[in-house]
């Protein structure tokens, strides 16, 4: 413990990953730690509501032991892919030119600089998957309403970041009330969308995709099958369901995008997609892009979903691999990651 904090004290004032540290807390709760399953392994909320959360008081009860609130964005910030951190903007640790994603975007930077191993955070858009895609680390979307949230929409869900897919198992056991991981019989059936029919995605980021996709096809961990994913920009239908005031449009698009996710998932259980459409972007903003294009479809239909590192573009920025699998196959979609990890190389910090 005293290790983590020595490194949170030295590191955070570059990062400024959180926005609260707690070592006398700490120090304090992890001597009573001992003969628990996680027995004081240091980890990190996201935000100050945080400790508060489902997520987190099951850690604790597991014997984890809280060390700080992670940075989420500012006040009054219209655009949610940065972080606001006790010394200034949260820096992306692969570049510090540039956002770590968000808005768990603290977690992903404490998480990737090696700071803590383990950091709780929500994903209502893709505010765990996109964190994880551009800081170079695995994060889990759970299956909307497996845990509690105080997201009224119903769009929000909690989620995890952590170095590997392997170190969130810990995590899923504390969480779930039965864990049964099923281990996957190689190579994974999967469909691969570049862009689900509709999104935008930056060349060189589509690129680093595909070329972990083919690693994973020769490595025999999936098998492509000759069927694509096409769905409706989920765009509309999101932000209707954000506001509170879903429009027939709106209810259409959800209606048809669950249809043909169904329909996937009854005879396949894998989807492969870019996590975001682009690479990170500096401090000012992300400009007319929407770095969620690929994440918050799976938000309105409440697939579990995943991203993995997959690689860098050229001038050094993370890249993710986006995993989706059916409703409540949670155990199952980290198994696969796990499988999915092991086929391509991973590059920390």
């Amino acid at each position: 413990m005293g290790r983590a904090l020595e490194r949170i004290g030295r590191e955070d004032p570059r990062l400024s990953a959180f926005v609260e540290v707690w070592p006398e807390r700490a120090l304090a709760d992890a001597g009573r730690a001992g003969g628990l399953p996680l027995a004081g392994l240091p980890f990190a909320v996201k935000g100050p509501a945080g400790i508060r959360s489902w997520a987190a008081r099951r850690l604790i009860a597991a014997g984890g032991v809280p060390v700080g609130a992670t940075s989420v964005p500012g006040p009054g910030t219209y655009w949610q892919t940065w972080g606001l951190g006790a010394h200034g903007p949260t820096v992306n640790p692969w570049r510090p030119d540039r956002t770590p994603g968000g808005s768990s975007a603290g977690s992903a930077a404490a998480v990737a600089a090696g700071l803590v191993g383990l950091a709780t955070g929500s994903d209502g858009a893709g505010s765990v998957r996109i964190p994880a895609a551009w800081c170079g680390v695995f994060g889990l979307k759970t299956t909307n309403g497996l845990l509690p949230s105080p997201d009224r929409t119903g769009l929000a869900s909690a989620g995890v970041l952590t170095r590997s897919a392997a170190d969130a198992e810990s995590y899923l056991r504390s969480v779930l009330d039965t864990y049964e991981p099923v281990p996957p019989a190689l190579p994974l059936p999967a469909v691969y969308s570049p862009d689900l029919g509709f999104a935008e995605v930056d060349p060189e980021v589509a690129a680093v995709v595909r070329r972990a996709v083919g690693r994973l096809v020769a490595a025999g961990t999936v098998r492509l099958v000759d069927r694509g994913c096409e769905l409706l920009d989920p765009r509309e239908a999101w932000l209707a369901v954000r506001g509170g005031s879903p429009t027939p449009a709106a209810e259409e698009i959800r209606r048809a995008n669950d249809t043909a996710l169904d329909a996937l998932f009854a005879r396949t259980p894998l989807l492969l997609t870019p996590a975001t459409p682009n690479r990170p972007h500096g401090h000012f903003g992300p400009g007319g892009l929407f770095s969620t294009a690929l994440t918050w479809a799976f938000n309105l239909s409440g697939h579990p979903a995943a991203s993995v590192p997959a690689g860098f573009t050229a001038d050094g920025c993370p890249v993710g691999l986006q995993l989706v699998a059916e409703h409540g196959a949670d155990a199952r979609l980290l198994a696969m990651a796990r499988a999915v990890e092991d086929a391509l190389p991973t590059e920390r910090l």
